[in-house]
């Protein structure tokens, strides 16, 4: 018996890299468009006048009807708002936090935040309003 060998030119399309390429770059520029904020569903406090804040990183701090705490969207409690306050304060002082609380809670929901900033010493913090304008 013969068996002959053929040699078979083996090529890999090359001409759709650059389209591919091309769309995984609009898919990685659309992914890191999307605000990954969380926010709890209240109702704002209004106000007259209100002055808008230019800080890039914020802390926000949610405080619910309920009383409840959230830091960033994310349930918590006193003790992880403690630490997170904390740990702000040593690497990056200048962090604003801002306080976003239903404008039908008791003034004590929100005075149990704000004993913490006070016993932490820290003074960079805002009330967040809707506007009337």
């Amino acid at each position: 018996m013969n068996f002959r060998r053929h040699k078979k030119f083996v090529s890999v399309p090359l001409f759709s890299t650059s389209d591919i390429a091309f769309l995984l770059l609009i898919f990685i520029m659309l992914v890191s468009l999307i605000n990954y904020r969380v926010e709890v569903n209240i109702d704002f406090p209004e106000a007259d006048m209100a002055l808008r804040t230019t800080a890039e990183k914020n802390l926000e701090v949610w405080i619910d009807i309920n009383g409840a705490i959230y830091l960033d969207g994310y349930p918590s409690d006193r003790l992880a708002l403690e630490r997170k306050i904390t740990q702000l304060y040593t690497s990056a002082p200048d962090t604003r936090v801002h306080i976003i609380a239903d404008k039908n809670i008791t003034y004590e929901k929100i005075n149990s935040v704000l004993e913490i900033m006070q016993i932490l010493q820290y003074r960079v913090v805002s009330f967040v309003v809707k506007s009337n304008e």
